[in-house]
């Protein structure tokens, strides 16, 4: 036993900043109050001192998000709609309240850290403008809608040096870290394959624009709703809701749900960039997301890790049931595929169970030897902002992920075709038309 412990925590210690333990661990760690002059962020805000946060998309998601931060000091709120944030506008009244981002932190010096919970299309220049001025960032799934922007992201909260978050909650759950246990244990051997799927979308894709134009509500800036994406009329069919089926705004069911059901995969098996990606979909145009896609990514062998093949499915796609599921027992989110066996879990990396239930009743857990985080995930990352260990998600993390996520619809762009990646100079080497899509055009006035 002695033995075992001491091989998984060598395991523990050859984990790359990229992978699972350059946060999770870390993150999970006891806290201890340290002096004010040695701590880091813009204000060296110790311990026992309250965060000054805002909220940029103060309704939707991020009324969520920042009512979770509720014990700091909520002091500033903004969002383009002042309808769709009443009710977080009610629960802060003391907050100031803003609609243009911009304005506000150029304006309001007392903001410690902010929170991106915006439609995806306004994640990348948001969390920019927040962290060029020294500002924590903690940043809604997924982190950005194309691979450029994930790279940017990662560099500035490196070059800042500010504590940051992306908002997939799961990845400060127990499913994850089990999942991870079990797999560098042996439960299910090396592990070549992973299928995945999704019953998104659940909002209307494989559409074109609507020909017809309907008056802007009163309550809403559509200008800045519009922020780097090219103008358009307002129409219903984009906001509040259904502007994740369209490629200027969104990332699809892609994008949406896979920095969920995939952080597992990326945390158990230590991935880093793909070698290659290809797609299938139903019909694709140049302003909706397909009803329904197949996506196939390949990642070469990290370490002792064999080559890995990651499947994705969604729109009512679904993967091969594995034979060894019971009959009349729901198959779950995500599959992997061992060489000695499968293992099974749901979209956050919640109840992993190995297949059949017999073989999970008959396995020998190991020791939990990764730290696990206490409280939630926003506040995993307020410990950070606070001088604490590196948030479990943080953008070393969960930028490269989220890269990997949104080649996948890099894909979908060049259908039929399997792109060859070179991931550490963002380029694919094969087909130089998929280039085009792998950094986004702003609209003047929001490029930094």
């Amino acid at each position: 036993m002695e033995n075992e412990k001491k091989t998984l925590k060598q395991q523990d210690r050859t984990i790359s900043r990229r992978d699972f333990m350059g946060g999770a661990a870390a993150a999970a760690m006891a806290f201890t109050i340290v002096p004010r002059h040695v701590l880091g962020g813009p204000r060296n805000v110790p311990p026992s001192e309250k965060l000054n946060i805002a909220s940029i998309g103060a309704g939707g998601m991020g009324a969520g998000n920042t009512n979770a931060c509720r014990g700091e000091n909520i002091v500033a709120l903004c969002d383009v709609d002042d309808e769709r944030a009443k009710e977080t506008y009610d629960r802060f009244p003391n907050a100031k309240k803003w609609k243009d981002f911009r304005k506000m932190l150029d304006e309001q010096k007392d903001i410690d850290a902010v929170i991106v919970a915006t439609p995806d299309h306004i994640h990348t220049v948001a969390a920019m403008a927040a962290m060029q001025r020294g500002k924590h960032v903690y940043v809604q799934k997924p982190l950005t809608r194309t691979v450029w922007e994930a790279r940017m992201l990662t560099e500035a909260a490196r070059k800042y040096k500010v504590a940051s978050q992306m908002g997939n909650q799961g990845h400060s759950g127990e499913g994850v870290r089990l999942i991870c246990e079990w797999i560098w244990d042996g439960a299910i051997g090396p592990v070549r394959e992973v299928n995945a799927w999704t019953n998104r979308p659940i909002w209307p894709q494989g559409i074109d624009r609507p020909k017809e134009t309907q008056p802007v509500p009163k309550t809403l800036d559509w200008d800045l709703w519009l922020g780097p994406s090219p103008s358009r009329p307002y129409h219903s069919c984009y906001a509040p809701f259904n502007w994740r089926g369209w490629w200027d705004f969104g990332g699809g069911a892609l994008a949406d749900m896979a920095c969920h059901l995939l952080d597992p995969v990326f945390s158990a098996l230590k991935l880093g960039y793909p070698s290659s990606v290809e797609a299938c979909a139903t019909k694709v145009n140049n302003e909706t997301f397909p009803l329904a896609s197949i996506v196939r990514l390949e990642f070469p062998a990290r370490g002792d890790m064999p080559p890995l093949k990651l499947n994705w499915y969604d729109g009512g796609m679904k993967p091969p049931r594995p034979e060894e599921l019971e009959l009349g027992r729901k198959m779950t989110s995500v599959v992997f595929i061992g060489d000695k066996g499968k293992l099974m879990c749901g979209e956050y990396g919640d109840n992993p169970r190995l297949i059949p239930e017999t073989k999970m009743q008959e396995y020998k857990r190991p020791p939990k030897t990764l730290p696990r985080v206490e409280g939630s995930h926003e506040q995993n990352w307020i410990r950070a902002c606070k001088g604490g260990e590196p948030a479990c998600s943080n953008f070393d993390y969960s930028g490269p992920f989220t890269e990997a996520v949104v080649m996948g619809n890099l894909a979908l762009r060049r259908l039929d075709q399997k792109l060859l990646w070179d991931g550490e100079n963002m380029k694919v080497t094969n087909d130089e038309k998929a280039n085009e899509y792998v950094r986004p055009t702003y609209r003047e006035g929001w490029a930094w």
